[in-house]
């Protein structure tokens, strides 16, 4: 949300001047201040991640049509892994012909564009169901519910548990 250059300071956001300003008054005044600061105010110090609010959104305007098609059919099977070979054999290419192209047309390995699409799958659940994390992770594909949550702590910045007691948009039984 801070973006710190050293002489240029930025941030972005709706609070903005309240990251930038608090990380102002640390940088001047030093870390006591600047949490004593924000106590005072009553909002989070600085160092809020801004990938708890971000979506993914996956490069589409690349200009190969065979990793578009990939991509396509990767956003209807996020409920189960598939291998380089499988979308390879999807996308008409070669396995490694369709790894460079894909890597180079979206940024990321499949394996990792793979995992975002879960993710992105398992925080809609998260937000507007009551399923248990284990149901959530079986749903979105995985056998391992520890193998979900070290993926989704990795992509999020949050436990699966610590992102639904943040963003859950469903009132809980009293």
């Amino acid at each position: 949300m801070v973006i710190d250059y050293g002489d240029v300071v930025t941030a972005g956001g709706v609070l903005a001047w309240a990251d930038l300003g608090l990380r102002l008054v640390e940088r001047f005044l030093g870390p006591s201040v600047m949490l004593d600061t924000a106590r005072f105010m009553n909002i989070d110090p600085p160092g809020r991640e801004q990938q708890f609010y971000s979506d993914f959104v996956p490069k589409i305007k690349h200009g190969d049509s065979a990793i578009l098609k990939a991509q396509h059919w990767l956003s209807t099977q996020r409920e189960r892994p598939i291998g380089v070979a499988d979308i390879a054999r999807y996308a008409c290419l070669e396995p490694r012909t369709f790894l460079r192209r894909f890597v180079n047309a979206t940024g990321m390995k499949p394996s990792e564009y793979q995992q975002k699409l879960r993710v992105t799958r398992a925080r809609e659940m998260l937000e507007f169901s009551r399923a248990s994390i284990d149901k959530i992770a079986a749903s979105v594909g995985y056998d391992d519910v520890g193998g979900f949550r070290r993926v989704f702590r990795k992509i999020m910045g949050l436990t699966p548990s610590e992102y639904r007691q943040r963003f859950c948009r469903i009132t809980r039984k009293a």
